[in-house]
């Protein structure tokens, strides 16, 4: 993560957490990026209008916004937003256009036999009540994903997605059908958190009293690579990771469990 942000054609732009009240990472006259927490909707509930997210809770302080893509509730990481009509019509046109590069980290449950993997399994949404994504090869929208290892820690491992689509949990159920869920993930997993008494030897807390390490959805977009929509200078935004996912790392580096 660079000290600050600067244009360049080249390099593009690397905007630091400018504000960690907010975790806000870039703000300018037409557009605003912040590091979302875990819980916080991207968009408003389709259901009860009443539970907060990212725009209402940033327009008393920054405007009127618009919410350029969507980040699931439980994840963390890059969430970008327009504080223009033409801002936002722009960024549309790059997202649809499929020109911008989303990153994202995801600490999955098992050792992957590869190290790259792309996954191309066509997706739709199931009618049920959860909104599970589902694999429909015959109905389904066509889904693509880049996967790459990044660290392994024996049954647990921290892998890069990349994906080429923008189908609605897209990376989570790709995963899941590899057979590699994503930690704490209730829908396409067993749910289950991280804890340390699984990683650490000795370690005797019992599991009714113990916290985990990560008890929410173990994914984190990481960065968001477009074209400013104004000025035409390429960007590059990265969140940083926030305390309980880098707290996992840290552990499993610690104590990889073989």
């Amino acid at each position: 993560m660079a000290g600050s942000w600067r244009n360049s054609r080249r390099r593009g732009v690397i905007a630091k957490r400018a504000d960690p009240a907010i975790g806000l990472l870039f703000c300018d006259q037409v557009l605003l990026a912040i590091n979302k927490p875990a819980g916080l909707l991207s968009l408003p509930d389709g259901y009860d209008l009443a539970i907060p997210h990212a725009a209402n809770l940033l327009e008393p302080r920054f405007g009127s916004l618009w919410v350029v893509h969507r980040l699931d509730r439980h994840a963390s990481g890059v969430l970008l937003l327009a504080r223009s009509a033409d801002a936002h019509r722009e960024l549309n046109r790059q997202f649809e256009g499929r020109r911008v590069v989303k990153l994202y980290h995801a600490l999955v449950v098992g050792d992957p036999a590869w190290q790259v993997r792309t996954i191309r399994l066509p997706l739709r949404i199931d009618g049920d009540r959860l909104h599970r994504t589902v694999i429909d090869i015959r109905n389904g929208k066509p889904a693509s994903t880049h996967f790459r290892v990044m660290e392994r820690f024996g049954r647990y491992t921290l892998v890069e997605a990349s994906p080429h689509t923008g189908r609605r949990h897209q990376i989570r159920a790709h995963l899941a059908a590899a057979g590699h869920p994503i930690i704490a993930d209730g829908l396409y997993g067993d749910g289950r958190g991280l804890y340390l008494s699984e990683l650490k030897p000795g370690f005797q807390a019992g599991r009714s009293e113990e916290c985990p390490l990560l008890g929410r959805l173990g994914l984190h977009a990481w960065s968001l690579t477009f074209e400013h929509p104004l000025q035409r200078f390429p960007m590059v935004i990265e969140a940083p990771y926030p305390k309980d996912f880098s707290a996992a790392l840290r552990q499993l580096r610690r104590y990889p469990v073989r």
